[in-house]
């Protein structure tokens, strides 16, 4: 992050802590900013490009910064602006859409407004300042465990790391059906823009119909869309679709149509599920299941239908990089009739096993599925698995020991994206044991119980030698996490259990 970046975020962050004495999230902060950065920037590229701006007239960046405009007047119009701009289309209604004022003290949006926002020329700062100053306070924000998007937010590191393994290519469309907050597909942006010299066109693909999202969470999907747009990704008006949808469930449709790549972290959590409230007023929990016939079969397990969507966006060849916990390995049931379909009908070529405390999310063990779909054919596709063990004996928190690009450096060099048939193994049976790249066959897979392609073969040190445990607020770290997990599952066989004898009682 530039010194300008770092400037900007910790004079905007500055101010969160006054407005947090107001009961004010995080995240609800983070929506404020992103109201009133829009409109100013607006404001300053009409004056700038001598053009009416898109934003109705009344409700544009003057009409609030008017010195006459204080106290209740303030805070009335305010709140009609955002109304407004919420029934609006394409980019401006994305950010603006279900829109509310949080901050209830006038003067302090005042000071927002005028001191905060007003005082930076945000248009004479490059894509990359205003982009990394807003990936600043995304971050920020996914460390308040309690109120931020922690869940929607992946480690920046993981994320560089996968995209050059994946490696874009010049006019291939890249999508990640569960976006959070953009991570992915800037990432992507990124990649295309500086490893490729692009024409005139492929940068104009680029910044409109090269990268597509989509975010259950309304709140989430504003935050997407502003951090795209500071990059300098999609519409400058709205007369084009925005590059993302917001407050759609991916998984309620097959794709209308195929993309190239797939780069996505869905949800964490095991079970779908709606809430419920019958005549009484009373509420309740239902499993949701997906009938959809692209999918190889029903379940009510989140990933597991992720996975199976994403195989569905793909096209024949098209190439997917999906972050996925480990019941989606092992998970019998759904679980394995997924596993060895994709095994099957698609190139299932690599896993990277995560380590633990790298996630705002708590209790997470992970990993990163690599995989290629191709056309029907008699003879599974995939023949080799390579796996990367970056779990065993490695130690990270967020606190105190965070994991770096260069963490993953040897993985990506393992991995070959220039070559993917002149790899080879680091790890051998008498020559290196601890060796965390190694290979499995197809049969060597099917063969397993469930054909469970959760495997590890590295000696766990911490087991052999209690003089090598990881220090005390380590290991309360991961024996929180190891709970909190548990707990989840635990109440999620519950639901179900509840569920189905509420259903037996009613006869149905």
């Amino acid at each position: 992050m530039s010194d300008q970046s770092e400037r900007i975020v910790k004079k905007l962050w500055s101010y969160c802590q006054v407005l947090r004495d107001d009961g004010l999230s995080y995240q609800d902060y983070l929506e404020q900013l992103t109201f009133l950065l829009f409109l100013k920037m607006a404001n300053e590229r009409s004056k700038l490009l001598d053009k009416e701006q898109s934003i109705p007239k009344g409700h544009r960046w003057e009409d609030l910064a008017n010195p006459k405009m204080e106290g209740t007047k303030l805070e009335t119009h305010y709140r009609e602006t955002l109304k407004k701009l919420g029934e609006q289309g394409g980019m401006l209604g994305l950010i603006f859409r279900k829109s509310q004022n949080k901050i209830q003290d006038p003067a302090k949006l005042r000071k927002l407004v005028v001191d905060l926002i007003g005082n930076e020329s945000w248009l004479e700062m490059t894509a990359d300042v205003k982009g990394d100053a807003y990936e600043g306070l995304l971050e920020r924000n996914a460390q308040d465990v309690k109120g931020g998007a922690g869940q929607y937010f992946t480690p920046r590191p993981l994320i560089d790391a996968i995209v050059d393994c994946i490696r874009p290519r010049p006019g291939e469309v890249i999508a990640d059906p569960a976006c959070g907050t953009g991570g992915f597909l800037l990432a992507a942006n990124h990649f295309l823009a500086t490893q490729y010299k692009l024409d005139k066109t492929q940068k104009l693909f680029l910044k409109l119909d090269a990268l597509r999202g989509i975010e259950l969470v309304d709140g989430v999907a504003r935050l997407c869309a502003m951090n795209l747009f500071l990059h300098g990704v999609g519409p400058d008006d709205d007369k084009k679709a925005p590059p993302i949808k917001g407050g759609e469930d991916s998984l309620r449709n097959e794709p209308s149509s195929t993309v190239d790549v797939v780069l996505t972290n869905p949800p964490f959590g095991k079970k779908s599920s709606i809430t419920v409230v019958n005549e009484e007023g009373e509420t309740d929990k239902e499993s949701i299941t997906y009938n959809r016939p692209d999918f190889w079969t029903t379940t009510s397990n989140k990933q597991l239908n992720f996975l199976q969507h994403v195989k569905s966006m793909l096209k024949i060849h098209g190439r997917a990089a999906v972050v996925v916990p480990d019941n989606v390995l092992f998970e019998g049931g759904p679980g394995e009739k997924i596993r060895r379909k994709l095994l099957q009908e698609c190139d299932v070529h690599t896993i990277l096993r995560l380590p633990t405390g790298i996630f705002y999310a708590q209790g997470v063990k992970a990993n990163v599925l690599f995989f290629e779909r191709k056309p029907g054919a008699k003879e599974p596709w995939t023949k080799k698995v390579w796996y990367y063990d970056l779990r065993t004996n490695k130690d990270f928190t967020l606190k105190t020991r965070r994991m770096t690009r260069a963490d993953l450096d040897e993985f990506v060099a393992c991995y070959r994206p220039e070559n993917r048939n002149d790899r080879k193994q680091l790890w051998s049976e008498k020559k290196n044991p601890q060796g965390r790249w190694r290979v499995f066959t197809y049969e060597e897979l099917v063969s397993r119980d469930k054909c469970s392609l959760d495997i590890f073969w590295l000696k766990d040190e911490s087991l052999e030698d209690s003089a090598k445990l990881p220090a005390p607020h380590v290991l309360a770290e991961e024996i929180a996490d190891e709970l909190r997990s548990a707990v989840e599952q635990i109440e999620a066989v519950l639901g179900d259990l509840q569920l189905r004898a509420e259903r037996v009682l009613n006869g149905s």
